[in-house]
């Protein structure tokens, strides 16, 4: 060959001997085919073989094995992000004149797809009460075709029951979906629960580390993982390998990480519950959040995310304490090494949920500092609550 030829011909060389325990990363974009005949027969290979790099690579596929495994599925697909995930879920289980429920403590987002995008193109979306549990079957009537859950719910931590969801859905032909972003599948399996699809923004938990965007849809049943190829493939959703390589690093940390944030969320909460009005401190490990009874019979633990209800009074004080925090960042997401606190006002957004809070809710979510650093950023929060709470609701000083 030729200098130009062997400049983009690599020659052979051997790996015998060669084993690493990373992953490594395959770009690309062409496959190739030994001879012409298996290009002309690369349909055949299912959703399962490789046929172009947009579909999947081995470093791609060993992540979706990897969460596979923890969600006890049968797959798993990858899309750019949790709302992609949601997204291609609707796309795949919907038709026009079907009907999707949707809790309203869901993601925004999750009702913005509704309104915006799926109602213009004939199919209907209804809210529900999350607590609803086995009444949902009241809602179920031969247009709906999907239930959505959230569990815990968006800002406001409420656990719906999914097994009495699901038994509801599947006895009258629906399927359900689930977001587990918070619980991750070490706190939470919904698969075994009898969900059809469950999807994670790999964003938060998985990624770890604050510089990863991507999403997963994990499934109960191969015929539901084809349709979601098709659409996936007619759609043109793919994912880089090189996120997927970050995503497969993350996961390797993620279960020693998560017992850390969840042992400093839970003792925090605790804490907060004791010199607050319990109502004020949202985490689904207090026995007064809505749903606590269902997270302890269906849940393995929780994560390092929770919130904290300001009331009216202490509303002026807040923005100032955040600003001088001097450990936790302002900030959307979670889930990552950095605690984040994000100022927080959902009212608007739901429309049918008992005991809405009107005013302004922290979501706070741990990472890995000093608890000591993190508590001494928090307690000023928490002592401008305390004095504003009604003398009624007042408890011991922080």
């Amino acid at each position: 060959m030729r200098d130009r030829t062997l400049c983009v011909h690599r020659p052979a060389v051997s790996q015998e001997g060669f084993a690493s325990l990373s992953v490594p990363t395959f770009r690309a974009s062409t496959i190739v085919f030994p001879d012409a005949q298996a290009y002309a027969d690369r349909k055949h290979r299912g959703p399962d073989g490789y046929t172009y790099g947009l579909h999947g690579t081995p470093t791609t596929r060993t992540l979706e094995a990897a969460l596979t495994e923890l969600q006890q599925g049968v797959r798993t697909a990858l899309v750019p992000s949790g709302q992609a995930a949601i997204a291609m879920v609707m796309l795949t289980a919907l038709m026009p004149g079907d009907t999707v429920l949707v809790p309203d403590t869901a993601y925004p987002p999750v009702t913005g797809l509704c309104e915006n995008f799926l109602k213009p193109r004939g199919i209907a979306s209804r809210i529900y009460d999350p607590m609803i549990g086995p009444g949902i079957a009241a809602l179920l009537d031969p247009t709906v075709k999907l239930v959505w859950t959230e569990s815990p719910g968006s800002t406001t931590m409420e656990v719906q029951d999914i097994p009495a969801i699901v038994a509801a859905a599947h006895q009258h032909g629906a399927l359900v979906g689930c977001d587990n972003t918070w619980a991750t599948p070490i706190f939470f399996k919904p698969l075994t629960h009898g969900v059809d699809f469950v999807v994670e923004a790999l964003t938060k938990y998985v990624g770890g580390h604050s510089d990863l965007l991507m999403g997963a849809i994990s499934l109960r049943e191969l015929p539901l993982h084809r349709r979601l190829k098709d659409t996936m493939r007619m759609l043109g959703i793919g994912v880089s390998p090189d996120e997927a390589s970050l995503a497969l690093r993350g996961l390797e940390t993620m279960g020693v990480r998560l017992a850390h944030v969840s042992r400093v969320a839970t003792t925090f909460a605790e804490r907060m519950a004791g010199s607050l009005p319990p109502e004020l401190v949202l985490h689904p490990a207090l026995p007064h959040c809505p749903g606590h009874a269902e997270w302890k019979r269906d849940f393995a633990g929780a994560s390092g995310v929770f919130s904290l209800v300001i009331p009216p009074a202490a509303e002026a004080a807040i923005p100032d304490l955040l600003t001088a925090a001097k450990v936790f960042s302002i900030g959307a997401s979670w889930g990552g090494t950095h605690s984040l606190i994000a100022p927080m006002n959902i009212a608007g957004d739901r429309r049918v949920s008992r005991n809405v809070h009107q005013g302004t809710i922290l979501r706070i979510s741990i990472g890995l500092e000093d608890p000591d650093d993190l508590w001494a950023d928090l307690a000023p929060i928490v002592e401008a609550i305390a004095a504003a709470a009604p003398s009624s609701m007042q408890r011991a000083a922080v």
